[in-house]
């Protein structure tokens, strides 16, 4: 693990100008600089940076966080990736923590594993273009198949030499040790001896997310009978072929932008569609969709378009495994390609522009699809009916988010249609497998949400849709007092008393701590205080990066300004514009009215529930005058805040 240490280097040099800048073009606008979003298609830059708050966010697709946020949005890395990243570019020494002797063994076999990878991919990239063995068989059949230079250079396309001993020999002779060279795939021992396992094979490295090679796919040149026609690295420490899609790294950004993943089965599929210009484009290799594949997708899109071979083989492939693809939340749509062309040939044949349009135009509704295919393999056995009839509710049952519940519903009414069954019949059967689904692991679901979730409130008759938001829906109050915290806690409020003092009396004199609904807020309010009780001046800083990124990305959203005045303001206005830092007094006591205010609306509403019950004279006078002090307690408030209230 990466040592805080570190962390806190990282943190200190990172200037998120320079970092956001390496990638998007940006524009001094104010205090802060634009851009068009790299997250989405835009003309008209929405995408603000703040060097002050060291944040960014776009107000046209609502992404925002800090400069490791961006790198590991943008680059798709994870936080230790991310760290990495930035550590190598301002040429930071990482000190790591003290692990376990198995974490440490692991962790070297990985770093092995990718450097054996680095220096054979470059080792078959120059058998391919700089010998004559490379140039005149696998070069030439490349051509032939219509590779250009920039493909096979980007894909880092090789050749392994039909001499079986070739490869083997060089990365001995570079120190590569047996056991790594037999880990990583790229030699099998027989007889005591080291072999080339992808002899004579065209060459196909495959890349992680972060750009690092982890395996590679060895296709045979042409057609031949000498074993398969792709072998693939055996799964190790970096390749395990479930979590893998071909091509992702190099399509990451397009898919993201255009919002659409393409997915082929092959690797020349990829390279062919990269190569016309279609580059949100993956391969699943062959095999059935897994469920680690398909969130590899939605890290960057929920619209998934399966193009695959028009013919038996290719539709049953298509169809593998896109029942997890509906159960992680994507939309699915599949094209088939037809006049037995694959999207590599087709793509070729057509061009670009003309393979996008067929796309387009030709794109099928995952489910329909499915029935489409289930009934005319069905006829009119009336059996094989009725399994499709299950299969397609199985299927449907599967939308079972709160912002599926339309298109569920359309489904049932258009297959019910199509299958020719009572549509309050199919729903039933529906609801029946989702229902069984559930069930499975009810008592869990159950335990998480009771310990979990807020309780409900209970709604008095009186209370007004007004005062349910106040009290229960909008946090925009308790955004505001910690927000102001962060910003301003370190400011003065009088001659004796920093802000951070004088929202910490307030929240505890009033009995203010318990008005915080969201446990991520109460999280930040309680660290800012630990740390200023020990002596630190915390800053946004401090939650700005922190480790945890749902306590990070809650700050962000805190410090991100909603609006920002024009710089051509001063053209109509004399004098300086007062900014929130001239004005932080006023806002930190109105978000503390608000607070309190809060507080006596919900003791009203408790008075109020009181006041229902079968009361004794007393109790009903005492509670009759608790009613009138708190509603006068109200009306100052709202005094203070400049609101008019009407009895």
């Amino acid at each position: 693990m990466i040592s805080q240490n570190t962390i806190q280097d990282i943190q200190n040099r990172i200037d998120i100008i320079d970092i956001v800048g390496s990638f998007v073009k940006l524009k001094r606008r104010g205090s802060n600089y634009i851009g068009n979003c790299p997250f989405h298609n835009e003309k008209t830059p929405s995408f603000s940076v703040s060097p002050s708050k060291e944040i960014y966010k776009c107000f046209g697709c609502g992404k925002s966080g800090n400069a490791i946020g961006f790198v590991m949005e943008h680059e798709k890395y994870s936080y230790v990736e991310a760290l990495r990243w930035l550590a190598n570019r301002y040429g930071i020494e990482i000190e790591e923590t003290e692990t376990s002797p198995e974490y440490k063994e692991q962790q070297q076999l990985a770093d092995g594993l990718h450097i054996v990878n680095q220096f054979a991919a470059k080792y078959f990239m120059f058998q391919l273009t700089e010998t004559s063995e490379g140039q005149n068989i696998a070069l030439s059949y490349l051509k032939e198949r219509g590779f250009a230079d920039e493909t096979i250079s980007k894909f880092q396309i090789g050749y392994c030499p039909e001499n079986g001993e070739s490869f083997s020999k060089e990365a001995l002779k570079n120190q590569y040790s047996e056991e790594l060279l037999q880990k990583s795939g790229l030699c099998v021992q027989r007889n005591g001896r080291l072999f080339d396992n992808y002899r004579g094979r065209i060459i196909f490295p495959i890349h992680n997310q972060s750009g690092k090679i982890i395996g590679f796919g060895a296709r045979v040149i042409g057609s031949s009978e000498r074993g398969p026609k792709y072998i693939n690295t055996p799964e190790n420490e970096l390749y395990i072929k479930s979590r893998i899609l071909y091509g992702s790294y190099f399509a990451r950004h397009t898919i993201d932008k255009n919002d659409e993943c393409f997915l082929v089965e092959g690797y020349t599929d990829v390279t062919a569609m990269h190569q016309a210009g279609i580059e949100n484009v993956v391969a699943s290799g062959g095999t059935s969709l897994t469920t680690d594949q398909l969130r590899l997708v939605k890290k960057y899109t929920n619209n998934l378009t399966i193009i695959y071979d028009g013919d038996a083989a290719g539709v049953k492939a298509a169809l593998r495994g896109l029942d997890l693809a509906i159960e992680e939340g994507l939309n699915v749509q599949l094209v088939l390609i037809p006049d037995k062309e694959d999207p590599d040939s087709y793509v070729k044949k057509v061009g670009a522009e003309e393979f996008k349009e067929f796309v387009k135009k030709n794109k099928k509704d995952f489910i329909l699809f499915q029935l489409e295919v289930a009934l005319k393999d069905a006829g009119n056995d009336s059996t094989k009916k009725s399994a499709v009839v299950n299969q397609i509710a199985e299927s449907i049952s599967k939308l079972n988010r709160t912002e599926d519940f339309t298109r569920q519903q359309d489904y049932i009414n258009r297959c019910s249609a199509l299958l020719k069954v009572d549509e309050q019949g199919l729903t039933a059967l529906v609801n029946k497998f989702a229902k069984d689904r559930s069930s499975k692991d009810e008592k869990k679901q159950y335990r998480e949400t009771f310990n979990d979730a807020p309780s409900e409130p209970i709604e008095s008759p009186g209370q007004d849709e007004s005062t349910i938001n106040l009290l229960y829906k909008d946090e925009l109050n308790e955004q505001g007092v910690i927000r102001s915290l962060l910003e301003f806690g370190l400011q003065v409020w009088d001659d004796e008393t920093t802000v951070a003092e004088f929202i910490f009396k307030e929240i505890e004199e009033n009995g203010l701590e318990d008005l915080f609904d969201n446990k991520i807020l109460i999280r930040i309010y309680a660290m800012y205080k630990q740390l200023y009780q020990n002596g630190e001046n915390p800053t946004e800083k401090h939650f700005l990066y922190h480790t945890d990124q749902e306590l990070t990305q809650t700050a962000i959203s805190l410090m991100t300004e909603k609006h920002e005045i024009s710089p051509n303001w001063k053209e109509f206005y004399e004098g300086e514009m007062p900014s929130r830092a001239d004005l932080y007094r006023e806002e930190v006591a109105s978000c503390m009215t608000y607070l309190k205010l809060k507080k006596v609306k919900r003791l009203i509403l408790e008075n109020q529930s009181d006041l229902e019950q079968e009361l004794s004279e007393d109790d009903l006078l005492m509670l009759l005058h608790t009613h009138k002090h708190l509603k006068q307690v109200e009306m100052d408030l709202m005094k203070k805040i400049g609101t008019v209230i009407f009895k």
